[in-house]
């Protein structure tokens, strides 16, 4: 026993000595074996990158999810007092039906053939991620055993139906190596895909044999680069009065077909972007088979939006007097005749009443006086027949028919000819913009959040001048007269306060054989306006296709609906002073910074403000607005003093007014919604501690200004 027991140990103790010196067991290093079982990698995911509109709002952004797993193996609850696998599949697949997004015997299927198949674990694919906390709250409420939730991330759109066909969306993918990331799928997710992505990071370190890192180990870290910001130059609040728009004539005229762009035409800048029908991207109800921006990617047949490109080149020509007299109902060229949406016509008028009543005749005879194929030349001017170079993908460029002349004539007054509501926006910009036309963006600049880079910044463009300062001017006067003349097709499109100039039109819609739809609502009903009038901020084009309108309606109604919500609400939210008799001269604030509060309160409200104080009053040591900004009678004025705040009401404070009270007040102010306030959670005269939250809640301005809608009723045309 000696003898062998002693050998072993000499055996024993020869290996040990051999494994020192060589540092090697069964032909591996063990430096190497040890590398490979000790250390670890950990994944350090990035971020993809947000999507914000031009004030930095969010529209887009990564967000806290959770991934679903359902261990099977019992060996998970080896030496465990616990159950740490699912052993009741019938019990966990019942419960797991109610919460995720796949059938019970789905979910029994896939649990079943994974443990007959020896699977440690089982995971559900698309409708086992994405899980929200209060998702993985209600299940773990139910205490399945073997059912765990890791952390992960989605894609999240707090808006909901908030220009999704602009925006698009990203959902989760898994490539062929089960590796998964977020891939965007539709729109801006999917063309800027690869700026947006970012580059996920990783650690590596020592660990011991249950993987935890050891004690004063090193560690290399590659930090993850998240993806970039992409900043839009949408505003979010003008977009939420185009969306809130939309829906009402959605729900009351029930029509195949709404669109909306509105721009700064200074600029080119598309301020909001939407279509109907819509989906909400986070869950995608509602997208249907079409996938397109229709505004950009889809052609119409415009009407007779198109008359004011045909009356600004006769101008520019010097072909247009609005005093001049034509017989009106009917023109015939070359065998082929053209009529007035009234065919009897109105007898012989003016072309200024002409163009007012949206005469189809009037164009004809304007063609005659600067040549049809010098019009076509405007035409091309104006942007027609190619691609705006706007900054999204697949833009279409239309088609412009021009080998007859009387192709060339219904050009004139929108039929035939196709072209996208972008080109028409684009147009207009020359109209409005004195006979600057600028090219419509959309991405205004695009960062690198790791650096702080801008790795794009986009500036207004030009892009041609078709007309003259002075034509635009005179075509801007016209437009404002077929809103405000008794015979003006554009009555119901006036606002109160401010001045509208714009054209009418009711396209004729053709069917799958080429030929027109007939019957009343089976038109492309549109607005193309812009206001103020004289200096126009704002320019807005919709078109409602199709709508099912009751007794005694006609089109107009539906679109102005659209038209007058949209720019009454985004002029007021713009301070945009309004005209008229009533109209508050601005008054420049003074610098209150270092004067008494008491002081100030007094000259504040002598020039007619509203002075609110920020802290206990003294010496203001800040103030809202900036000295030398102007201000109409009955602005709110804040004034910083130190202290502790005492609550005003805020009831009636736009959103930009109480997030400048936040920023200087350093209060922990929750603001819910856009527009103006309308509830707070603690009342007037609280004295409110840094750390106490006051909950705010918004409403859109269409619940306090409703647009004033004109009675008078417009002539039921094609091509008005």
């Amino acid at each position: 026993m000696f003898l062998v027991y002693g050998g072993l140990f000499f055996l024993l103790f020869g290996r040990i000595l051999f494994i020192q010196v060589t540092g090697q067991a069964e032909g591996k290093v063990m430096a190497t074996l040890a590398e490979a079982k000790y250390s670890r990698e950990s994944v350090l995911k990035a971020d993809r990158g947000t999507i914000v509109d031009r004030k930095g709002e969010l529209i887009a952004s990564d967000t806290l999810s959770y991934r679903l797993i359902a261990v099977l193996s019992a060996g998970a609850s080896k030496g465990s007092k616990k159950q740490l696998h699912i052993t009741d599949y019938e019990k966990t697949a019942d419960v797991l039906a109610e919460y995720i997004p796949l059938e019970r015997d789905a979910i029994l299927s896939r649990l079943t053939e994974a443990a007959e198949g020896g699977k440690y674990q089982v995971e559900f694919g698309n409708a086992g991620r994405d899980i929200s906390n209060e998702t993985v709250l209600a299940i773990k409420k139910k205490k399945l055993p073997g059912v765990l939730f890791i952390e992960d991330k989605k894609r999240y759109y707090p808006n909901g139906v908030f220009a999704s066909y602009l925006i698009g969306f990203a959902m989760k993918e898994e490539d062929g190596k089960g590796n998964v990331s977020t891939v965007g799928k539709m729109g801006l997710e999917k063309t800027y895909n690869k700026e947006l992505n970012g580059t996920d990071g990783k650690v590596n370190f020592k660990s011991d044999g249950f993987g935890f890192m050891l004690p004063k180990a090193d560690k290399a870290v590659v930090a993850a680069q998240d993806g970039y910001e992409i900043q839009l130059t949408l505003d979010k609040t003008i977009q939420n009065f185009v969306e809130d728009a939309m829906n009402r004539v959605e729900k009351e005229y029930s029509p195949k077909k709404i669109l909306a762009v509105v721009a700064n035409p200074k600029t080119g800048e598309i301020l909001a972007m939407s279509q109907r029908p819509a989906f909400h991207p986070s869950t995608r109800e509602g997208l249907t088979e079409n996938w397109l921006n229709q505004a950009v990617e889809t052609t119409i047949e415009p009407g007779s939006t198109t008359k004011m490109f045909t009356v600004a080149a006769a101008i520019e020509e010097k072909k247009w007097i609005p005093t001049d007299y034509y017989k009106s109902g009917q023109y015939t060229i070359f065998g082929d005749t053209i009529r007035d949406h009234n065919i009897t016509g109105w007898g012989y008028i003016s072309f200024l009443e002409g163009f007012q009543r949206s005469s189809n005749v009037s164009m004809a005879y304007l063609l005659e006086r600067m040549g049809d194929k010098k019009y076509m030349e405007y035409f091309r001017r104006f942007g027609f027949g190619e691609k705006t170079g706007i900054d999204l993908p697949h833009e279409a460029a239309g088609k412009i028919l021009d080998t007859y002349p009387i192709e060339r004539l219904t050009t004139a007054f929108g039929q035939g000819s196709t072209v996208t509501l972008m080109q028409m926006v684009q147009a207009a910009t020359a109209i409005a913009n004195d006979g600057v036309m600028m090219r419509p963006y959309v991405i205004d600049k695009i960062t690198n959040p790791n650096t702080g880079e801008i790795i794009r910044d986009q500036k207004p463009e030009e892009h041609g001048n078709p007309i003259s300062a002075e034509t635009a001017k005179q075509v801007r006067e016209l437009l404002a007269s077929t809103v405000t003349s008794e015979k003006g097709t554009g009555r119901k499109f006036a606002l109160n306060g401010y001045t509208v100039g714009g054209k009418t039109g009711t396209a004729e819609i053709p069917d799958s054989s080429g030929r027109y739809l007939k019957g009343n609502g089976n038109y492309l009903y549109s607005f193309l306006g812009m206001a103020p009038a004289e200096e126009p901020q704002l320019l807005t084009y919709v078109l409602v296709q199709q709508p099912k309108l009751k007794a005694g309606e006609i089109g107009s109604d539906a679109v102005s609906k659209l038209f007058n919500s949209i720019m009454d609400n985004s002029l007021r939210y713009m301070n945009i002073i309004p005209t008229g008799d009533d109209i508050i001269e601005p008054t420049v604030l003074r610098d209150y910074t270092g004067k008494d509060s008491a002081e100030a309160i007094a000259k504040l409200k002598e020039d007619g403000f509203i002075p609110e104080i920020l802290g206990e009053g003294g010496d203001i040591t800040n103030q809202y607005p900036q000295a030398g900004t102007k201000l109409v009678e009955g602005s709110i004025v804040l004034l910083q003093t130190k202290g502790v705040t005492t609550l005003p009401d805020f009831t009636g404070w736009s959103k930009k007014m109480m997030l400048s009270y936040k920023m200087l007040s350093g209060l922990d102010i929750r603001i819910n919604g856009d527009g103006y306030v309308t509830e707070q959670s603690l009342s007037k005269g609280s004295l409110i501690r840094k750390d106490e939250p006051v909950v705010i809640h918004l409403e859109p301005p269409s619940e306090i200004y409703k647009p004033v809608e004109e009675s008078d009723e417009e002539e039921s045309i094609v091509g008005g």
